[in-house]
């Protein structure tokens, strides 16, 4: 029977993307979701087709969505959590090699119950996920093959006991057929992971390989006339390089430059873009390409959220912390006075660029502090990049390392399964801010002089030490917060006399409710969760144990 090698079946939020990409990649074939087929068909969020369409309607879409996919797809295939309700559909599942991905109640509900995008888990997660499953588990149980339990378990352990389910050899497609080159890893390396779309907002891909600069066309497509490339002063000749060959293709480009790092990232130099595309005529169908690193996809993305109410753009981040995190999920935003990206909005990119060539030439200190955030990474969703840094710190240190494409992909890999499923930081994103809390505080109080990258260190180890006091973490785990950071050179104290500015600061931190502050603490590794309104003497005793 032609048509899928595998197809996986199971609940909303279970990781079936991520799944089915990891498996993609190590069975050589493509990847692809009958929800992201829905969603680019229509040109609407499935949310919004819920709200609009009503839920009859959208399982008609799918449906014949599911029907092209097994008729047309010859790699991994991943539908929708509420597929299987279609009788035609089961009869088409019949003998092939489906796969059901499970996960018990209370890990739907930390994964997904607080993700209002989610339509049919909207209020009260807990009994309706129950309901839900009541009335389609023993679906999945009839058209599934093998069922591999998810809970517990990294995507990388799912993926491998997929494979071990199904037989399947690791490479058992070699070549792409004909027509079907857009696959997750390119002949050239390029990797492409994707970002599913959520309330409101389109799936987009994040490429990381080299050379990718040719893709900009594609993206930026043939309706856009005008392309404005914003960029800091330091990549003048980047920026301008840039202009240029998007001029050379036809378009009216233009160069925005910004200033260095944090600098550009305050209300006068939004302005200033604004007067920008304003004087240029820009329109809805107009593109931004932001390249640069964190401050410059930052305001980039914010003057395309806020330029008539929405433009699109696309991110080409050159720093690691840029590509694992800035450029990643659609947060945009600039400072003021009061904090660190008090005033922005959530607006995705149309795609993400990450060409590593970028790295060689970053000053160490630059490449060393986006090495937190992938660290960070590590301790919150995926063990095995803490497992890569220990075995080669000096490799992790450098883009030269035999390791940093993977590691850069495995963040990019976190970060994408967390937007994906909370594009509006209402629930499960919150686990991103580890170590953020803390960070925020100190780049205010250091008036964004420091490294991101270096607070982050230093509020990871007060997290990781908050977690221990409160007896939710293990010694052995928050020593090994000092001992990963420290061997690539990034920062474990702060000074011991600043924690009254530091805690004023807090209070006014995107993560606070009211008056009461909100922590993201590990009960284990891969395992965060919310420590709300802490002992006062447990926070002063953490900070004692990061003080200089």
């Amino acid at each position: 029977m032609s048509g899928p090698l595998i197809v996986l079946v199971g609940p909303m939020g279970v990781g079936k993307s991520t799944v089915g990409e990891l498996l993609a990649e190590r069975l050589g074939t493509s990847y692809r979701d009958t929800d992201a087929d829905v969603v680019a068909t229509t040109g609407k969020p499935i949310a919004d087709i819920f709200v609009d369409e009503g839920e009859e309607h959208f399982r008609a879409l799918e449906r014949q969505a599911v029907r092209d996919a097994l008729a047309e797809h010859p790699g991994v295939l991943a539908l929708g959590g509420g597929a299987v309700l279609d009788e035609e559909t089961r009869g088409l599942l019949g003998g092939r090699r489906v796969v059901y991905l499970s996960m018990d109640v209370d890990e739907a509900v930390k994964r997904v119950g607080l993700n209002t995008a989610r339509p049919l888990l909207a209020v009260n997660p807990r009994r309706q996920w129950r309901e839900l499953m009541d009335a389609r588990r023993h679906l999945y149980e009839e058209v599934a093959a093998a069922t591999v339990a998810t809970d517990e378990r990294t995507p990388e352990e799912v993926a491998q006991a997929v494979l071990d389910a199904t037989e399947l050899p690791e490479r058992a497609v070699q070549a792409v057929p004909p027509g079907r080159e857009n696959t997750r890893m390119s002949e050239q390396g390029t990797t492409r992971i994707q970002i599913a779309g959520t309330a409101g907002t389109d799936p987009y891909e994040v490429l990381v390989g080299r050379q990718l600069l040719g893709e900009l066309p594609g993206l930026i497509g043939e309706r856009a006339k005008r392309v404005a490339v914003l960029h800091p002063e330091a990549l003048a000749e980047t920026g301008e390089a840039v202009r240029e060959d998007l001029a050379s293709q036809g378009y009216e480009a233009i160069a925005i430059q910004l200033p260095n790092a944090e600098e550009a990232k305050t209300v006068e130099v939004a302005a200033y873009c604004w007067k920008a595309l304003g004087q240029t005529g820009f329109t809805r169908t107009d593109v931004i390409v932001g390249v640069g690193g964190g401050a410059t996809t930052d305001v980039a993305g914010f003057v395309a959220a806020s330029w008539l109410r929405g433009v699109r753009w696309i991110a080409v981040p050159t720093t690691v912390l840029a590509m694992v995190d800035a450029a990643v999920g659609g947060k945009t935003g600039i400072n003021t006075a009061e904090g660190k990206n008090l005033v922005g909005a959530f607006h995705p990119p149309a795609g993400v660029l990450c060409d590593l060539a970028a790295l060689d030439s970053l000053p160490v200190n630059d490449y060393v502090s986006g090495m937190a955030e992938i660290i960070k990474a590590g301790f919150i969703a995926d063990p095995v990049i803490l497992d890569l840094v220990e075995a080669d710190p000096q490799g992790a240190r450098t883009p030269a390392g035999p390791h940093t494409a993977e590691l850069i992909e495995r963040s990019i890999r976190v970060k994408a399964e967390v937007v994906s499923s909370d594009l509006k930081e209402s629930g499960l994103r919150e686990i991103l801010n580890y170590g953020h809390t803390l960070a925020h505080a100190i780049e205010k109080n250091e008036r964004y002089k420091w490294r991101h990258g270096a607070a982050v260190s230093v509020g990871m180890v007060f997290a990781a030490e908050l977690g221990r006091l409160a007896g939710r973490l293990d010694d052995a785990t928050a020593d090994r917060h000092r001992a990963v950071l420290e061997s690539v050179g990034l920062p474990l104290t702060y000074r011991g006399d600043q924690w009254p500015k530091l805690l004023e600061n807090m209070k006014v931190d995107k993560k606070s409710r009211g008056d009461l502050l909100r922590f993201i603490v590990l009960d284990g590794i891969g395992k965060p969760t919310v420590l709300e309104g802490p002992d006062p003497a447990v926070l002063l005793a953490a900070y004692g144990e990061v003080s200089a």
